[in-house]
């Protein structure tokens, strides 16, 4: 893709991103008082405490991780995260939207959808609406913890100081926006094809790398491996599907071989020629 073209692409799935965003906010979650996790939360909350603009606060909360961003990352990265907060704080300020619904669970579920939509959208742009990522991985690498249980703590914190000042339902309701943020945000930036490793021990190697090969199309590694009991030399199979093709090959090497050791995780990203579907004849 043209480099012109590409920019175009990561400009419209920035839009998008801040047009979703902000029905988020303004359709569902403002008018009965839910927040997100994450930065955007955060502001969420002191706007509702102190009475101060939405939209201000979120450039003010944010502006510190941009400037971690620019340090620790690309310019280019700073830069459309800057210029998509921008987006979102004048789209709050500036655009209406009306409210959608008011029924609470329609509020928590719809709001965390559109939010974690606008979201996904911003970082398949190339950008980020929320800096919380960007502390995260700060703090991983001064912590050594993981990014996601980093996530975890800041929101469980914010989630708390909620439950003190707005109420334990409007908290219990705005995790509820949180979980469906969350997975929505996983589902834009991974999409349906999510990518799952599978590690295949078997006696019967050669006959489940060719079924592999044939009925499903993926390529396999293969792997030179030797028993931690026997001792004796054996093929181990790697091979990369999408997680709607697991149960396929689980079926393909149990029929061939119950006693198969599987192994199955999750990628968090993966390209190249492995990932290539080959045409199956």
């Amino acid at each position: 893709m043209k480099p012109i073209v590409r920019e175009s692409v990561n400009a419209l799935f920035i839009l998008l991103g801040i047009l979703s965003a902000a029905l988020g906010l303004k359709g569902f979650l403002l008018p009965s008082r839910f927040i997100d996790g994450g930065v955007t939360g955060v502001s969420m909350l002191v706007s509702d405490l102190s009475g101060a603009p939405l939209p201000i606060l979120i450039l003010l909360i944010n502006l510190p991780f941009l400037v971690i961003g620019y340090k620790q990352m690309s310019k280019t990265f700073a830069l459309k995260s800057f210029v998509a907060i921008v987006g979102l704080a004048v789209c709050l300020a500036l655009v209406k939207f009306p409210n959608v619904t008011e029924d609470k669970l329609l509020t928590a579920v719809f709001g965390g959808f559109f939010i974690g939509a606008g979201i996904g959208l911003a970082i398949r742009g190339g950008g980020v609406l929320d800096g919380t990522e960007v502390a995260a991985l700060l703090l991983s690498k001064k912590l050594g913890a993981q990014i996601g249980d980093i996530i975890l703590v800041l929101n469980v914190a914010i989630f708390s100081v909620a439950a003190l000042s707005l109420g334990i339902e409007p908290a219990l309701y705005s995790m509820l926006t949180y979980f469906a943020a969350s997975k929505t945000i996983d589902f834009i930036i991974h999409g349906i094809e999510e990518y799952n490793g599978i590690i295949i021990v078997s006696a019967q190697s050669e006959a489940i790398r060719s079924a592999l090969l044939n009925d499903i199309g993926r390529g396999v590694t293969i792997y030179k491996g030797r028993g931690g009991f026997t001792e004796a030399e054996q093929d181990i199979l790697y091979c990369v599907v999408t997680r709607l093709e697991i149960a396929r090959v689980k079926r393909i090497v149990e029929e061939l071989d119950e006693a198969a050791f599987i192994v199955i995780h999750a990628i968090a990203d993966a390209s190249g020629g492995v990932m290539k579907r080959h045409a199956v004849h």
